[in-house]
């Protein structure tokens, strides 16, 4: 009991003078879990949308070098593998932003992250071609019952033509859109533009995915049908690219950036068109029917003239 009656007694500080010192550690007290120390000066901390979109940046910028760094030399049978090891989910979500592309929504950020992967692109165009050599061939078979006259042959050398085109366009074509991009953003003294080659390769693999439904129901002989189906998959196939390339060339000149886009639209058209015309030739008209006249009984024709009876 001796001890506790030496225990000393201190009284407590001025809390009203403490708190009109720092009156914003009052204000600002509920929000965090610790208390300013005192005579700390306050600092506030306000986000905008330009701070997000540079935080986005740099967080898309560490997950790129993060995989760069993981990833093994490309004389590896790991290096090629790693850009196969993706699931169905992955795949179809990365099918569905190629099929309905919005605004704001860059395929790029949004379904690819940095993580490309070839094992949609191979086997989207893998369907595109043997839907293009396919309904190609039903297309001429069904065009032989309206019309005779036509002799159908199975052509076979459509499936060669169709994966030539396919795989030589999605592979030539980001190649020179990646070569231009990295020559463009070194000649202007810009660090290399945050989109490789393999990036390039699975934007426009997954941007073709519109066309196989598309392929598949041009095998129907309708002229009207072709143009429409083909139409609305050139549209939203673009749109895919225009929407993921946008971002990278918006600090651009409007002239350069006018031109690329247009290239990558033209030859977009191009290639749709091209599988048009030739995978689907032009179909003849039906012919008219002969035209019959009945004559009543008894009634005789010229020497010479066929006789035809109505029914």
């Amino acid at each position: 009991m001796a001890a506790a009656d030496e225990l000393p007694f201190h009284e407590l500080k001025d809390t009203d003078g403490l708190l009109a010192e720092t009156p914003e550690a009052a204000s600002s007290g509920g929000g965090s879990d610790q208390p300013a120390p005192h005579g700390a000066p306050h600092v506030a901390v306000t986000t905008g949308p330009d701070q997000e979109e540079r935080e986005d940046g740099d967080d898309d910028m560490a997950v790129r070098r993060r995989a760069e760094r993981q990833q093994p030399g490309f004389w590896t049978f790991e290096y090629y593998q790693s850009f196969f090891d993706v699931d169905t989910s992955q795949v179809l979500d990365r099918i569905k932003g190629s099929l309905l592309p919005r605004p704001g929504h860059s395929f790029l950020r949004h379904c690819l992250r940095h993580r490309p992967d070839l094992y949609g692109p191979f086997w989207i165009c893998a369907s595109l071609t043997f839907a293009l050599a396919i309904s190609g061939n039903l297309s001429l078979l069904l065009a032989q019952r309206r019309d005779p006259s036509l002799h159908y042959t199975p052509q076979f050398h459509k499936v060669t033509a169709a994966g030539i085109t396919v795989y030589c366009y999605v592979s030539l074509v980001p190649l020179a859109l990646w070569g231009f991009l990295r020559w463009h953003g070194g000649a202007r003294g810009r660090p290399r533009r945050p989109l490789g080659f393999l990036e390039t390769v699975c934007l426009y693999g997954y941007s073709l995915s519109p066309f196989v439904p598309a392929a598949v129901l041009w095998f129907v002989p309708v002229a009207w049908l072709h143009w429409l189906l083909g139409g609305l998959a050139l549209g939203l196939s673009a749109a895919g690219l225009v929407m993921a390339l946008w971002p990278l060339l918006r600090g651009d000149p409007r002239v350069m950036v006018a031109a690329l886009l247009s290239t990558v639209l033209l030859l977009h058209s191009l290639l749709a068109l091209g599988c048009e015309l030739y995978f689907f030739q032009p179909l003849p008209p039906v012919p008219p029917a002969p035209l019959t006249t009945a004559l009543p009984p008894g009634s005789q024709l010229p020497a010479g003239t066929p006789r035809t009876t109505g029914t």
